[in-house]
């Protein structure tokens, strides 16, 4: 009989490097996102350095996302 342990499947969480083209509006509105980060006392962020939180933020708050990721996580 094996035991129930509390973690369970432990996933890679190796960065994957990804390539992707952006609207020119897009574009600038990460770059103008970046300087207002710098003007709030932090440092430029360039465009590549915010598309993963704000990915991650934008998924975090999705609702519906939420409830299916959860049933197909059970």
């Amino acid at each position: 009989m094996s035991a129930k342990l509390k973690l369970s499947t432990i996933l890679d969480d190796t960065p994957v490097k990804l390539t992707i083209e952006l609207p020119a509006a897009v574009h600038r509105d990460l770059l103008a996102y970046g300087e207002a980060l710098a003007r709030d006392g932090g440092r430029v962020v360039e465009p590549a350095k915010l598309a993963p939180p704000m990915l991650a933020r934008f998924m975090a708050t999705d609702r519906a996302f939420a409830r299916l990721k959860t049933r197909t996580d059970a």
